[in-house]
């Protein structure tokens, strides 16, 4: 249990184990806040790993209180060739190696398989454009050749197996058109199963199971971030492959349903794969969490996962809010017409920014080593948790 490491209560001797040795080492600090410890003590080696963020994205948010007719973001919807050039160099300052990139459809009226075709597409030419800062990632060896070359690794994911239609072999093609993860589900209901916010939570359809066959068959990875825990368990049972969970939280942690139970994360663990801790609001049941909650998180995934299993999904970009009342104004319109269109979180409210305001910016990832070295983590398991881990997992799924 997480009072474990809040209280200092006892270790059991499995609990030593599957955390690790270096987990002791935090005990005495435990009366102590996070934020408190990380001025302890600091990770000094960011600029030397391989640092992936495995679900992310490169914009800049404040482009979204401009006037109507000075926005100019692309990668929110112009056909434009050039990212916002803060959003670029914030990206590359964060020290982020690679990033899972959502493209293609999510949710709304637009057809999803042309739609995401059209996205897969968009984004071939923005890295062109960009080849100085941007590659491809097709390989494990693209993120290293990344990280070799002072780029970031732009992984093509989706986020809903909506544009499937009812052909599983359209995996195939996408396959061939370089989308490397594959969410199953958003958070509503799709053709392959049921999504978080579904309360039947009826779980993996049997297309659904066909198209698991054919991620694994076309080295894909499967994504259960978002799917209703009945999905999310049998879509585990059907991959004969590992599988990950991009960005998520612990249940046991904040009772959400977009975060995941204990049983899920370890049956994930169990089989190889990795789950990846956001920067969201549904750490904390009442939706405000800080810093220290991402941490609290990371500890409790690493307790029932143990320390190769775990890594950060943030779910956001590395640009700052500048004006935080005027962003809180346009992400409440935003929450309302999710709200209105079926298609948002239990968590999501008025008041509520889809980040941690106390972690963002490129220092975000500096700031989250330096909190987990002043608990007494080692820089080997903090480097597992910065990418290590995800790098690892994708070598398996799409070779080195």
């Amino acid at each position: 249990m997480m009072s474990d490491f809040k209280n200092g209560g006892a270790f059991a001797r499995r609990d030593v184990l599957r955390f690790g040795i270096g987990a002791v080492s935090t005990l005495p600090l435990m009366n102590m806040s996070l934020s408190a410890l990380a001025s302890e003590g600091g990770y000094t080696g960011l600029k030397d790993i391989i640092l992936i963020n495995n679900l992310g994205g490169i914009s800049n948010p404040n482009l979204r209180m401009l006037p109507s007719d000075k926005k100019a973001n692309p990668v929110a919807g112009s056909k434009a060739l050039s990212l916002d050039p803060r959003a670029l160099e914030d990206a590359l300052a964060s020290g982020t190696t690679a990033v899972n990139q959502t493209l293609g459809y999510v949710a709304g009226p637009e057809d999803p398989f042309e739609y995401t075709v059209g996205e897969i597409a968009r984004w071939n030419r923005i890295i062109n454009h960009h080849s100085d800062k941007l590659l491809k990632v097709w390989t494990a060896a693209d993120i290293e050749r990344a990280k070799r070359e002072g780029k970031i690794g732009i992984i093509m994911g989706f986020q809903n197996g909506a544009m499937m239609g009812e052909n599983a072999e359209r995996v195939d093609m996408f396959a061939g058109l370089g989308v490397k993860i594959i969410q199953l589900t958003y958070n509503g209901r799709n053709q392959l199963g049921d999504g978080s916010m579904e309360a039947e939570n009826r779980g993996l359809t049997e297309f659904g199971r066909e198209v698991v066959a054919r991620l694994n068959a076309t080295n894909i990875a499967v994504d259960l971030s978002h799917s209703g825990e009945q999905t999310c368990l049998d879509a585990i049972q059907a991959s004969e492959r590992p599988i990950c969970i991009s960005h998520t939280g612990c249940r046991a942690l904040a009772n959400l349903p977009r975060n995941k139970t204990d049983e899920e994360l370890r049956l994930m663990a169990d089989k190889g794969g990795v789950a990846g801790i956001y920067f969201m609001p549904f750490l904390k049941e009442d939706s405000f969490p800080t810093a220290e909650d991402v941490v609290l998180h990371i500890e409790h995934a690493i307790k029932v996962c143990g320390e190769d299993h775990v890594g950060i999904g943030t779910d956001g970009g590395t640009t700052a809010i500048d004006d935080m009342a005027g962003y809180h104004k346009i992400i409440d319109d935003e929450i309302s017409r999710r709200q209105k269109a079926g298609i948002s979180a239990k968590g999501e409210k008025k008041g509520v920014v889809p980040f941690i305001p106390d972690i963002q910016g490129p220092g975000q990832f500096q700031q989250l080593a330096d909190m987990m070295a002043a608990r007494g983590h080692s820089s080997t398991r903090i480097e597992k948790v910065l990418g290590a881990n995800f790098l690892r997992y994708y070598r398996d799924i799409w070779g080195a």
